[in-house]
């Protein structure tokens, strides 16, 4: 006879497997790291424009 306690417990499921390859979510880790960082000083002493400043002129 099941005793009250097991039938209030949820049966546990199956991990489901995930749509996002770890490939997929290593590269959007990457890209909104480089995106969300600050230039580094080096590069605002040494005078090289900014990234968006070189796109304008390709």
């Amino acid at each position: 006879m099941p005793t009250p306690e097991r039938e209030a417990q949820p049966q546990p499921q199956p991990p489901v497997p995930s749509a996002v390859s770890m490939k997929d979510l290593l590269a959007a880790c990457a890209a909104a790291t480089a995106v969300s960082t600050p230039p580094s000083e080096e590069r605002q002493e040494s005078g090289e424009p900014p990234a968006s400043e070189e796109r304008d002129a390709a």
